[in-house]
């Protein structure tokens, strides 16, 4: 009970444990505020109506959602075949040379620091428990906590652009079109300023570094497409 309580107590959730969902949940939201906005101000530059700009705002949301869920799910259903394939290989393994893939579990504790015969002893224990599964996790380096989930993968994408997304295409419903660039690049700053700190906090980064960067990126983005709507918007 002791020991249960001690190491309860000891555990911790290390940065590195969070840069999964951290980084799809980042990047969508970053990716849904800064392209959404940027497309809306470069329409906005043109001078079109405001019936444009909205249906714009709409379109990039929904365009972008749909983009992001279809690049995640195919990027990560290759990466589930790829760890179906290893998996079955490795069971067929297991089938017919026992002996060899016990050998080869305790070679990996080996190199990890274990004596041969302590070595030994685990790989006989883990296999007897879960041979594939110990296959799985120390020589592939495949757990459930880091398994592909191609559906999962897309969905978050997916939700996390159509969040960042959000706040750009309500302000082209709600703002007039004489304060709508203004109030779009004012507002995504901000909130890109707020997504790179907190990104950067979740991940034990500088704050300051991480809320600099995204900001930097997302005004460069906003101005080349202002620069280019104005440019077209003169020749049209």
């Amino acid at each position: 009970m002791q020991i249960k309580e001690k190491w309860a107590r000891h555990s911790e959730l290390h940065h590195g444990q969070r840069m999964g969902w951290l980084r799809a949940a980042t990047l969508g939201a970053n990716d849904g505020l800064i392209s959404t906005s940027s497309l809306i101000v470069g329409v906005a530059s043109a001078g079109p109506s405001k019936t444009a700009i909205l249906l714009a705002a709409v379109a990039g949301l929904v365009a972008g959602a749909l983009s992001m869920a279809a690049g995640e799910y195919i990027s990560v259903s290759s990466q589930a075949d790829t760890e179906n394939a290893d998996l079955s290989r490795e069971k067929d393994e297991l089938d017919k040379m026992p002996e060899a893939e016990k050998a080869e579990l305790s070679g990996i504790y080996i190199k990890r620091g274990l004596s041969k015969e302590l070595a030994l002893q685990v790989a006989e224990q883990l296999m007897a428990h879960d041979a594939l599964g110990a296959h799985a996790r120390d020589e592939l380096g495949i757990n459930e906590t880091t398994r592909a989930k191609p559906i999962q993968a897309a969905l978050a994408s997916a939700g996390s652009f159509s969040v960042g997304a959000s706040p750009p295409a309500l302000l082209a419903l709600l703002l007039p079109t004489g304060y709508l660039t203004f109030g779009i690049v004012l507002v995504t700053l901000v909130l890109l300023g707020l997504l790179g700190a907190t990104a950067a906090k979740f991940g034990g980064a500088s704050i300051t570094k991480g809320a600099m960067r995204v900001v930097f990126w997302g005004a460069a983005a906003m101005v080349f497409t202002s620069l280019i709507g104005r440019l077209f918007g003169a020749i049209i």
